[in-house]
Parts: C-alpha cells; sequence; structure tokens
C-alpha cells in the first residue's frame, strides 16, 4: 500500500469522502481521541500521585475541561479496552480480551478449550484475535456521519482486513499491526513486516511523527469536520528515552527517598517525550482556530507495566493503586481520563463519576448530536450527564481477566457498584473452587483490606450481578481443569510468572 493510498483511505469511496461536506453544514464537532498506551494513573501529575514524571502540557489539556478521578479501561491490556473504544461493547463479548490483536491466527469470537496442562487449576479459553467488521464501530458511525476520519498510530485489533481502513477510518497511518513500539522509539523504527511506512529521520520520536502526521490531517480539514484517533504508542515498555533525558532523570531520582517506588529514568523520558507530542496537538488545534469546535479526549488503554520484565527496576510504578497492567487490582485498569467540550464543560473541573472505556462511543456521539444506528447494541453508558457534572450514569461496573496475571493473581474478574468492589478468581483455591476478595475503594483505594468474610451480604449481591453480567455477555469462562494434578509442577519460566506456589 502506498502512502498516497494510506491518506486517501481504500479505493472506491469517494461518495464517502464528499460527505463531510454535510457534517460541515451541519455544525457538527471535531472529535480529537488522544489514547495513550500503558499510562497508568500515577504515571501523570493529574491526580498529584507522581514525584518524577513531568507531563505540564497534559495537565494544560485537563486544565480546559473535567478531569475524571474514576475512569477505568474495559481490559488491563491493550487490546480489549481498544476494542471496546471502537465497539462500544464489553470485551467479553466480543471476545476481545486479551493482547493479540497482532497474531497471525484469526478467530472472531472466544472459544471454551477442553483441558490444560495437569498443574493448571482452571481452562483457560481461546479468545478472539481479531475485531470482527461486522461491528458497526464507532469510526464508521462518525464517517456515516459526514465526518473526515484517520487514525494514526497504534491499532492492535488486526491485521488486514480487519484494520481501520475496513473499520470505518479513511486514513491510517502507519498502517501496522504491531502489538507495541516500532522496534523502538526512536528512529530508524523497525516495522512489522509488510509494513511500508518510512523508518523515520536517525532519532526522530515515533510519537513526534504520529502527532505530526496528524496536524496534516487536521490542516487539510480544518475547514472540514473530523474524527481523528491519535493512539500513541508511549508508554509501551523498554528504555527508549533520549540520552539527555534520561541524565535528566537519573539525576532527578537522587532526589527522591530511596524507597520512593517511581524510580526509572527511562519510563520519566518516555513520559516526557509523550508529554511533547501531547503539547504539540493541542497548539495545532489553537494555531488553525478550530479549539472552539473540536472535543478533545485523553485516556490510556490500561494501568501502567510495574514488572520488571528483565530490567534493573520495574518501569513504573502505580501507588497508591495496587499493581498493574495485566491485573484485576485497580492498578491494571484505573487511569488518567479528561474531556474537553468548548463551551460546555467547566475548565478546571473534576469529577468522581465511574467511566468505563466502553462509554466513548455513546458518549461522544451524544456530545455530537448524534445518535446510535437503530439495531446497534452498544453496551457503553452516554457519560454526558457526568461530563456536565450532572449526575453519574453508572453505577455498576465490570472487568473480565481470563489470563493469569503478573502479579500472581490468576484469572479473575470483578464488578464495582459504588464504593464496593468484588473481585472473584476462577479456581483460585486449591479445591479448584472460586475465590472472593472484597474491597472498600472510598475507605481503601490500594485494595489492602479484604473484607469478604466481613460483609457476606456484599458479596452475594456483587457476585450475582457478575454471573448475570457473564450471562448476559455471553462470556466464555476459565472452567476447572478436569485433568488437574495438585502434585503437578510447572516448566520453571511460566512458574516464575503466573504461578504462586
Amino acid at each position: 500500500m502506498t502512502r498516497r493510498e494510506l491518506l486517501l483511505g481504500l479505493p472506491g469511496l469517494g461518495l464517502a469522502a464528499r460527505l463531510p461536506t454535510v457534517a460541515a453544514a451541519r455544525n457538527l464537532p471535531n472529535i480529537l481521541y488522544i489514547l495513550c498506551d500503558d499510562l497508568g494513573w500515577s504515571d501523570s501529575t493529574l491526580y498529584g500521585t507522581t514525584k518524577l514524571y513531568e507531563t505540564p502540557n497534559i495537565e494544560k489539556l485537563a486544565a480546559r475541561g473535567v478531569l475524571f478521578t474514576q475512569a477505568y479501561s474495559a481490559g488491563p491490556m491493550c487490546s480489549p479496552t481498544r476494542g471496546s473504544i471502537m465497539s462500544g461493547l464489553w470485551p467479553e463479548r466480543t471476545g476481545l480480551t486479551e493482547a493479540n490483536g497482532h497474531v497471525e491466527e484469526v478467530r472472531l469470537k472466544a472459544e471454551p478449550r477442553a483441558s490444560s496442562a495437569p498443574w493448571q487449576r482452571y481452562v483457560l479459553p481461546l479468545p478472539a484475535t481479531r475485531m470482527d467488521t461486522a461491528y458497526y464501530t464507532m469510526g464508521k458511525a462518525f464517517r456515516d456521519a459526514g465526518y473526515r476520519t484517520a487514525h494514526f498510530g497504534k491499532w492492535h485489533l488486526g491485521r488486514e482486513p480487519y484494520d481501520p481502513l475496513h473499520q470505518g477510518f479513511t486514513s491510517d497511518i502507519p498502517h501496522s499491526y504491531q502489538c507495541c513500539q516500532p522496534g523502538r522509539y526512536l528512529a530508524p523504527w523497525k516495522w512489522a513486516e509488510g509494513v511500508t511506512y518510512d523508518t523515520g529521520s536517525p532519532g526522530e520520536y515515533v510519537d513526534d511523527r504520529m502527532a505530526n502526521e496528524a496536524i496534516r490531517f487536521m490542516t487539510e480539514n480544518r475547514n472540514e469536520t473530523f474524527y481523528c484517533n491519535v493512539w500513541f504508542y508511549a508508554t509501551h515498555g523498554g528504555p527508549q528515552t533520549t540520552p539527555e533525558l534520561r541524565e535528566k532523570y537519573r539525576k532527578k531520582i537522587e532526589t527522591l527517598p530511596a524507597d520512593y517506588p517511581q524510580r526509572n529514568p527511562e519510563t520519566a523520558g518516555l513520559v516526557e517525550l509523550l508529554d511533547r507530542a501531547v503539547g504539540k496537538l493541542m497548539r495545532a488545534v489553537d494555531d488553525l482556530g478550530i479549539a472552539d469546535r473540536t472535543i478533545i479526549v485523553f485516556f490510556s488503554d490500561n494501568g501502567g507495566w510495574c514488572w520488571p520484565s528483565g530490567q534493573p527496576m520495574p518501569m513504573t510504578s502505580n501507588a497508591p493503586l495496587r499493581s498493574g497492567k495485566s491485573s484485576v487490582y485497580e492498578g491494571g485498569t484505573r487511569v488518567p481520563l479528561a474531556f474537553i467540550w468548548p463551551g460546555r464543560t467547566k475548565p478546571g473541573s473534576r469529577t468522581d463519576a465511574i467511566f468505563n472505556s466502553l462509554d466513548s462511543y455513546p458518549t461522544l456521539l451524544a456530545m455530537a448530536g448524534l445518535k446510535p444506528k437503530p439495531g446497534v447494541k452498544l453496551d457503553g453508558i452516554n457519560q454526558v450527564p457526568a461530563i456536565l457534572d450532572k449526575g453519574a450514569p453508572r453505577d455498576t461496573n465490570f472487568c473480565f481477566v481470563p489470563y493469569p496475571g503478573r502479579d500472581y493473581a490468576g484469572p479473575g474478574a470483578w464488578v464495582r457498584k459504588g464504593d464496593w468492589k468484588l473481585i472473584r478468581f476462577f479456581c483460585g483455591n486449591p479445591d479448584q473452587s472460586d475465590r472472593f476478595e472484597l474491597y472498600n475503594l472510598r475507605a481503601d483505594i490500594g485494595e489492602t483490606k479484604d473484607l469478604a468474610k466481613q460483609q457476606p451480604r456484599i458479596l452475594a449481591e456483587l457476585s450475582a450481578l457478575l454471573e448475570k453480567h457473564f450471562e448476559q455477555t455471553h462470556a466464555v469462562l476459565p472452567i476447572k481443569n478436569p485433568k488437574y494434578d495438585p502434585k503437578a509442577k510447572p516448566p520453571q519460566q511460566t512458574a516464575m510468572l503466573l504461578s504462586p506456589e
């Protein structure tokens, strides 16, 4: 595929290319959706939880609108959340429950397995590996409403023909199915096999390029109406910052207490580079004169990666939240979120309303004055009342994690209702029965005090909600392993990563 094809989209979309005039004539707002990768709740200065990272541009962005303090990604890994944003559906409904949109195998729905290795108590389902093009995505909804649509950066919801160009976007750069940064953040980049996008100028930061490509798109369409995804690669793991920033933060870390949990200069430098790219986008919106008619979303696909992964120290810490990416605990899915709605949101405001990534679809449609297409099912909730400080539409939230987390917790799921959060660990007990933990997040944001035994009534109520949710979404759950042998031992590497024993 040539660069021109990437910019113009698929052949045969001449009618769609003329439609944006309709959207412009209707005076619909632009949508700029900024999504970060693995940016945890404490990986910016938005919530006053870091002494290391510096994110002045992200702070300025959030100050233009409303900041959510209790926003969640639909899963603690990237593909589930990205699929939920695009489809407006729970990952357990689509089957997209793992970060596997880059694999070769095509599976459009989750499937059960019969058995597993003898050392495992559970049998995990086979997840979907693609977002089925049968879904009427948010990209298709805005395209059909007359918007010019474009996607820049990470996708991770499937290779062709499940790429952005087949999911409602008429432009897609770099048109890559990779699961993370292209080999490295600083050019020369190494794209996946078959991707023809250029390798960059030596030392060029990939998210700077994505921001520049998005700015070019916004410039070309400043007199039209557009929906633009800028889904950055940062801060997906790896020592990838510049020497100057590495040294800057190495010195800053020396001034922090010896036990301070955020101590990785590579991550700190990468966060600053991300913040720089965000600032570039915001200045472009202002310079193009479209700030007063552009809705901006700033979000992350899951919590920060707080495991060593062969490095001298973890990438980050999500403290005061427990655990991080891949986990059922708060550090896995509570993430930063800000909405800027010119003329509607109160600058510098905050809300404690619970938000889930799948709420993005119905919420942005409502903000644009559009209605969901008749017959299209959306699990997401319209969050306009929360954005305008007129109520909290979501009082119940769910998360399904059918794979073992890096914190040895095992496959699980959770339901939150009000301040109470119940976690169910599938086959978590030695006899293969499920294990439960219960927390009051208002009193215990770090999930340190399990109240399951003290609050049996609340446990039963939330457990019933979770079971009903599984039934309604047709979730394929982990099951007891009929071949389980308590005396069997896992391979050494697997034991280190997945087994608590």
